[in-house]
């Protein structure tokens, strides 16, 4: 079984930064890879960002790119999402979630674990 803990949501103007830690836990072997989605109110859960397990793939989604960056840290088990000029469009709760496997992965069906969510709020 695997565990992961999200930090680091709050409330943002518009332009502010914030950093999203996610500690993972439990049956972590070396390819597991981690991503990053979030769910606004009235709308699906979409993807965000995702990195493999030697952070030499990574992937985002066409509105967070050039803005944010996905990075891990295999050493504490814990991947990061830094959030630059933030938008009252990036509003949502934000999930960290794993599976095993080697690359990354857009599709929220491919994550076997998930995060309880961190609330970011970004008001103009």
């Amino acid at each position: 079984q695997v565990q992961l803990v999200e930090s680091g949501g709050g409330s943002v103007q518009a332009g502010d930064s914030l950093r999203l830690s996610c500690a993972a836990s439990g049956d972590i072997n070396t390819f597991f890879t981690l991503g990053w989605f979030r769910q606004a109110p009235g709308k699906e859960r979409e993807f965000v960002a995702a990195i493999n397990y030697d952070s030499k793939e990574s992937g985002y989604a066409g509105s967070v790119k050039g803005r944010f960056t996905i990075s891990r840290d295999n050493a504490k088990n814990t991947v990061y999402l830094q959030m630059n000029t933030l938008k009252p469009e990036d509003t949502a709760v934000y999930y960290c979630a794993g599976t095993r496997g080697t690359s990354w992965y857009m599709a929220a069906a491919t994550y076997d674990y998930w995060g309880q969510g961190t609330q970011v709020t970004v008001s103009s």
